[in-house]
């Protein structure tokens, strides 16, 4: 089975200049945890999730060096979210990316996966655009209903 026959192919996107509020609307209206980031070609660049976004309000080991006792401020950082929305997508996104072809097994999509305990993945086209998405769960689905003859 082929990652095109399992992979969603509307795929909701943001670009490096949105705003991070954008991005967490789209988040918490759609209940999904991230969004690939394009360029105007619909090139992938990036990807920006939830974890992302709450790892930024989080103090860094050099926080904790200079002031630990600031470093533990959980109500300060909670409250350093609104300045978090303020900021740009490029700001914050993965830009280390790991992407599968249309034209690769799924079992070599999940097997990268489970190696890098992603639970989705960017499908690109062979020249960087952006083909869709697939999951761990669609293609569990997709096995499953074809072992079941559904």
């Amino acid at each position: 089975m082929l990652v095109r026959e399992v992979m969603v192919k509307s795929v909701r996107t943001v670009k490096a200049a949105d705003s991070v509020r954008s991005v967490a609307a789209i988040i918490c209206t759609n209940k999904i945890s991230g969004l690939p980031v394009v360029d105007d070609q619909n090139k992938l660049i990036g990807l920006i999730s939830e974890k992302d976004i709450l790892n930024s309000l989080l103090p860094s080991y050099h926080d904790f060096l200079e002031d630990p006792i600031g470093a533990r401020d959980f109500v300060g950082m909670e409250k350093s979210y609104s300045v978090v929305l303020q900021r740009e997508v490029s700001e914050l996104m993965t830009k280390k990316l790991f992407a599968v072809s249309p034209d690769d097994p799924v079992m070599k999509a999940a097997s990268q996966m489970a190696l890098h305990k992603f639970r989705r993945m960017p499908v690109v086209e062979k020249d960087g655009t952006l083909a869709g998405i697939v999951s761990l769960g669609d293609i569990h689905k997709a096995i499953f209903k074809r072992e079941l003859g559904i």
